[in-house]
């Protein structure tokens, strides 16, 4: 009886210790010496765990070409959070990373969504945002499950949403110590807070550098639809290529539409054709949202359709800069006359690029950054080899 009472106490322990170990195991963490600095910033995987209930499905806000992002409660402060679950292709260049997103934590605009921190772990990396709660603002503009949208925006609110984005990218451009290049704006990384205020979040794609030099060459990240032709040549992600793809994102909630709609099996709207062609017809607000009704300024959709053209124009040096954009949202500067665009193979493009300083327009030089183009040839080709 003694015996058996013995093993069965054994028999208890190893079970409890290969639990223990079983459990520490399914909370490890990577941590290296240099992450001490950015102690306050990173945080227990196992409270991201539990915050988001196991990172099960009902928690997930959504999904995205870099990640999953879940809604979470953290455990002691209760304070709701957004996590998002990025792999990281190598540990190569980790530690550069890391200390861009830490960075980027201390980036304070009200039209930004704040990044509270980050964990490691094995090969992904979770990311830490300030929860918005009325989510991503794609869901507002493109229909979604059942083939709704969650409510129509009007046109004040998208007006504001534009305005309100424009003025967090000035500040990642050049109000802050540096530049910060986003690399991945659109309408699904724009979130919504409790008043309907746009803010940019998403930052897991971010470079950063010291203003007056130059950007490193990357790989070619972003989305498909949003990226400046340049940067899919040269690798380099700048604050141009940020506006092309601002270009893209103001065409894409004033008309309701993706940068590339697919129609057909094979056939496709490029949607900055499609508003090209409304404007060289003489009625460029025809290509506005079908859901906008008649409550809106005529003024305003017009000036938002053109300034989302000459974003999206294909020559870096010809896109204005984000505190031009800001000026001509807030109607302090003329927008410069369009009649220079013309639409070619290579998208939007004139050829008298050289004159545009003529238009009192000073461009950034060669800062450019950008996710994957949406103009006619580039992205048909993308989209003929197959996505």
């Amino acid at each position: 009886m003694h015996d058996g009472t013995h093993w069965n106490f054994h028999c208890r322990a190893s079970i409890g210790i290969f639990h223990f170990i079983k459990r520490k195991k399914k909370f490890s963490e990577l941590h290296e010496d240099w992450e001490k600095d950015y102690g306050t910033q990173r945080f227990k995987y196992k409270d991201l765990y539990f915050a988001t209930n196991g990172f099960k499905e009902k928690e997930l806000l959504g999904t995205g070409g870099f990640g999953r992002v879940y809604k979470g409660v953290m455990p002691n402060s209760k304070l709701e959070v957004a996590v998002k679950r990025v792999s990281h292709e190598s540990r190569q260049g980790m530690k550069e990373f890391v200390a861009e997103i830490v960075s980027i934590g201390r980036l304070r605009h009200r039209n930004l969504v704040p990044l509270l921190g980050y964990c490691r772990r094995k090969n992904e990396l979770l990311l830490v945002y300030d929860y918005m709660a009325n989510g991503s603002l794609d869901k507002y503009l493109h229909k979604h499950n059942k083939g709704q949208r969650l409510f129509t925006l009007n046109w004040s609110q998208r007006f504001r949403i534009i305005k309100g984005v424009a003025s967090g990218l000035f500040y990642l451009h050049e109000e802050w110590e540096q530049v910060v290049v986003h690399r991945d704006i659109k309408a699904s990384n724009v979130l919504l807070d409790s008043e309907l205020n746009g803010r940019l979040g998403d930052f897991g794609l971010s470079r950063l550098y010291d203003h007056g030099t130059d950007p490193q060459t990357t790989h070619v990240v972003g989305t498909l639809g949003y990226l400046a032709p340049e940067h899919t040549r040269t690798g380099k992600a700048t604050t141009s290529s940020d506006v092309y793809s601002f270009g893209a994102f103001l065409l894409e909630v004033v008309c309701g539409k993706r940068p590339i709609e697919q129609i057909r099996e094979c056939e496709s709207v490029i949607l900055v054709d499609y508003v090209y062609d409304c404007w060289k017809r003489g009625d460029i607000v025809e290509a506005k949202d079908v859901n906008l009704g008649v409550d809106y300024i005529v003024e305003e959709v017009e000036l938002v359709l053109k300034l989302g053209l000459l974003c999206s124009h294909c020559e870096a040096l010809a896109r204005p800069s984000m505190r031009q954009v800001l000026r001509y949202l807030e109607r302090d500067l003329a927008l410069p006359d369009l009649s220079f665009l013309s639409l070619s193979s290579m998208g939007l493009t004139s050829g008298q690029c050289e004159n545009f300083q003529d238009f009192g327009m000073s461009y950034a030089s060669s800062s450019m950054d950008r996710p994957f183009s949406h103009t006619s040839s580039i992205a048909e080709s993308l989209l003929s080899g197959g996505r």
